[in-house]
């Protein structure tokens, strides 16, 4: 079923009519399949640029973000370059203790992150990361794991808190089974991350729908961050785990970026 999904993805990034301007395409033994990604950029700047990495959720690839809202607009709008690489359906955007075929952070920071800086422009003051559902879950994890490299990170409808979750097959399939592998699901929590994350002057920006079944996780997450005076951003509004929801919601993180750039909060 994976391969019949990715070779529809495929299908339909030919009959987008917002075509990306930028691929790249990453092949190591340590990831289950060539990683495509795709790369969006404003048309009129010589200059360094903002760098905004989105990650899609789980069963999606590297298509969905462009497929929910029109990337190439977002960039010429907002200045950002926009990266979109693909999560391989189900890592979850982790090293995964059982399988040594889906190595993501070694992925993200050995290849695409140097790839990036080599071959564009990017401002290294002005590093952001988001997604939705399993890419919220990557992104405000990786920023808590390296929060030097980030300026700030948001989450839309982000599975929060892996061990809330402990039967679910998808997590599974990248972290194992909870009770054997049970250090593994919280180290790469997020809601576990927090203990020993101290770069208090930085900045997340998390939502999620009221009728969201991880509402409950990112309302935890919130509150501990509260607790351990950290700088968050929480936004609580009608909606449910969709598309719609997040076609809406992600102009908020839009927002927020781009804010804390022209505000010139300190990296």
């Amino acid at each position: 079923m994976k391969s019949i999904y990715k070779f529809l993805v495929v299908i339909s990034i030919f009959i987008c009519n917002t075509p990306a301007q930028d691929t790249l395409i990453f092949k190591q033994n340590y990831i289950p399949y060539p990683d495509t990604t795709l790369i969006f950029s404003p048309t009129s700047t010589g200059e360094e640029m903002p760098l905004m990495i989105l990650l899609h959720g789980w069963s999606g690839t590297y298509a969905q973000w462009n497929s929910i809202i029109d990337l190439n607009s977002a960039a010429e709008e907002y200045g950002f370059l926009i990266v979109c690489p693909d999560g391989f359906y189900d890592s979850y955007y982790v090293d995964s203790p059982v399988n040594p075929n889906v190595q993501f952070e070694k992925f993200f920071w050995s290849d695409l992150i140097p790839k990036l800086l080599e071959d564009f422009n990017v401002d290294r003051e002005n590093i952001f990361i988001s997604g939705l559902s399993m890419g919220g879950h990557g992104a405000i994890s990786l920023f808590l794991k390296q929060p030097d490299f980030f300026k700030a990170a948001g989450s839309t409808s982000g599975v929060l808190n892996l061990s809330d979750f402990p039967n679910r097959p998808s997590i599974k399939v990248s972290h194992g089974d909870f009770n054997k592998y049970y250090v593994s699901w919280r180290k790469n929590s997020s809601y576990y991350l927090l203990d020993n994350f101290t770069e208090k002057s930085k900045w997340m920006i998390i939502d999620c729908g009221t009728d969201d079944f991880f509402y409950k996780c990112n309302i935890e997450f919130y509150e501990k961050c509260k607790k351990l005076n950290l700088n968050v951003k929480f936004i609580s509004q009608a909606g449910n785990h969709s598309r719609g929801y997040w076609s809406n919601s992600i102009w908020n993180h839009f927002n927020f970026f781009k804010t804390l750039i022209e505000e010139n909060i300190p990296n």
